[in-house]
């Protein structure tokens, strides 16, 4: 069965997982900070062969096993907003997106469907949280669905009991402002059961499985 899973969701202390405003120059707004912390490539699997085998590692490796097709908020592909501009802008990631599978954005401004030789296609579709898991869900060939991002976009997941797994990597600092990920999400965490796991690092996992609800 079909999984809906969010991986590499990071996270302050005081609950903050992205900036207000973003821009070219700050893809997640003012909370840089939050990657600060370590080498965010390690989020895609960027981080070098000859690295050390560490907790932080493995779990972060998780985040492109099994996984058939992906969903992700439109700030998450570019900073626009409105109508998409004649820029020619491809995402965060140029000419190799890292994601090899199809993409589904979500935006109030569908446009034609973006398509890399890495076997990345971006779909850009105005549908609500059911309808957009239905279409990932057809796309992935029985493989999970991954829930990309930003923090909005997963909350409307949770919101609306869609999402199965949820891995959180809370970094050590405060910020202060920003995008909640938890705003208006009393009681979500009643439906999953939640390990935590402290690395050397100072990062804290949280696995969330959510519960059967058999």
């Amino acid at each position: 069965m079909t999984r809906t899973r969010v991986h590499n969701l990071i996270v302050s202390l005081d609950g903050f997982s992205a900036g207000e405003y973003v821009t070219l120059e700050k893809p997640i707004g003012d909370a840089q900070r939050l990657f600060g912390f370590f080498d965010g490539r390690v989020i895609h699997g960027i981080g070098g062969v000859d690295a050390p085998v560490t907790v932080d590692r493995s779990l972060f490796a998780l985040w492109g096993q099994g996984i058939g097709a992906e969903i992700m908020g439109r700030k998450k592909f570019g900073p626009q907003t409105g109508a998409w501009p004649g820029d020619g802008w491809q995402g965060w990631w140029g000419d190799e997106p890292p994601f090899g599978t199809p993409v589904f954005v979500l935006t109030h401004h569908p446009r034609p469907a973006l398509e890399f030789a890495n076997g990345t296609t971006f779909h850009f579709i105005d549908a609500t949280p059911q309808e957009a898991l239905r279409l990932a869900t057809q796309a992935a060939g029985g493989l999970d669905v991954r829930l990309g991002g930003g923090p909005s976009s997963v909350r409307q997941f949770l919101q609306a009991g869609l999402v199965d797994f949820l891995h959180l990597v809370v970094v050590p600092i405060t910020l202060g402002r920003g995008v909640r990920l938890f705003e208006d999400c009393e009681g979500v965490s009643d439906h999953y059961d939640i390990e935590t796991v402290t690395s050397a690092s100072g990062l804290t996992h949280q696995l969330w499985n959510r519960r059967s609800q058999s």
